[in-house]
């Protein structure tokens, strides 16, 4: 199990700025050789490019010249070639125990010339980490916007004791953040309200284009994320610290949004989609989906507890009592099986129908947490 402590550090602007351009570009030309070659080994890597990197930048330490080789080699090897990751002249720098040392609240860093040390002031917040779990690595980042160096330090610890207890199903979408299997409901409404008047102000203050507007919209920039982060905080605390539940069930949402409703079949009728279509997209790919369930993992991870992951097809149109399945069953939030007349909320519905179809088809569930779970189960039905 592993945690990140961030804290501000005030490093000297001229040698980390250059040290991280210079690095930015030997990253790159990384990339470039293994595209070339169509090959990630770091061997053929070091003995290609080494010495021809340490003559052309001399000034960038060894230890940290080889960190950013494996850095992209390594982004190459996750991305498998289908796409060109780059760095910019103020990208992250990671450093590991070559080319950094922690020695209780002292941090030296490798630089351009000689290292630089500094004294950390860790918030009380991190401190039982910072104290008490074994360092790891780090990572240098340089925000533009504040002209601020941040250092990442990751500390490590054995994982907690797995615990037994419930299966949860959540439901995730756009009206409500989650929904659980046993009732919890999560109302989204601020989170939209929010999303719309940030949407607002920023398009008549784009639309007016004088100094003071564009220093209005730097102003603005992040705040629309942090509110969503801190959303995604508070929802995934309270989710992980139910009691009596061991494992959380989310739909795998890992293709939200490369799908986009309509556009193929617009496209072959030579239409555009309708607006209702176009707003619909709007709202997945600025959803954060993704945060929420990383928040979730991590925060359930602590306590022993895990989160896994199943497929969402039918969950909206299947009946959770008598597993007949039909498109028409939902209409909007309200569900009314047509087999069986059962009549609920559709996300609760869904929610139940994500931990059942876990259940039936995981190895784990016993037979008797089936049959406690989903007491109808007799067949599909598919119409």
């Amino acid at each position: 199990m592993k945690r990140t402590v961030s804290t501000r550090v005030n490093l000297p602007d001229e040698r980390f700025l250059n040290l991280m351009n210079q690095c930015a570009e030997i990253f790159n030309a990384h990339i470039d050789w293994a595209i070339e070659n169509k090959t990630f080994n770091k061997n053929k890597a070091h003995k290609d490019l080494y010495a021809l990197l340490r003559l052309q930048y001399p000034s960038v330490p060894s230890a940290l010249l080889q960190t950013v080789r494996d850095n992209a080699l390594e982004a190459i090897k996750a991305t498998k070639f289908k796409r060109i990751p780059r760095k910019k002249a103020t990208s992250g720098l990671r450093y590991d125990k070559r080319t950094m040392t922690l020695r209780g609240h002292q941090l030296t860093l490798s630089c351009v010339g000689k290292r630089v040390k500094l004294i950390l002031e860790i918030p009380d917040y991190f401190k039982q980490v910072f104290e008490t779990w074994e360092f790891c690595g780090a990572t240098l980042t340089y925000s533009k916007h504040s002209k601020q160096f941040w250092v990442r330090l990751v500390f490590e610890s054995d994982n907690p004791q797995t615990i037994k207890g419930g299966i949860q199903g959540i439901d995730r979408g756009l009206y409500h953040q989650a929904v659980t299997s046993d009732g919890k409901f999560f109302s989204s409404s601020q989170i939209r309200n929010t999303q719309r008047r940030y949407l607002f102000n920023r398009r008549k203050l784009q639309q007016k284009g004088t100094r003071s507007a564009k220093r209005r919209l730097k102003a603005m920039s992040g705040r629309e994320k942090r509110f969503m982060k801190d959303t995604n905080h508070c929802v995934s605390k309270k989710l992980a610290n139910q009691p009596d539940v061991a494992v959380f069930v989310l739909e795998d949402l890992s293709s939200i949004r490369t799908i986009r409703r309509g556009t193929p079949l617009a496209l072959c009728r030579g239409t555009r989609p309708p607006q209702w279509l176009k707003k619909m997209n709007k709202w997945l790919g600025s959803w954060a989906f993704y945060q929420q369930e990383q928040f979730l993992a991590y925060k359930a991870e602590a306590l022993g507890k895990r989160v896994v992951h199943q497929d969402p097809r039918y969950t909206s149109q299947k009946c959770n009592v008598c597993k007949h399945i039909k498109r028409t069953n939902r209409h909007k939030s309200k569900f009314h099986c047509k087999n069986c007349g059962h009549q609920t909320h559709a996300d609760l519905n869904a929610s139940r129908n994500v931990r059942d179809d876990y259940i039936l088809s995981s190895t784990q569930g016993t037979e008797e947490q089936g049959s406690v779970n989903t007491p109808y189960v007799s067949g599909n039905s598919v119409s």
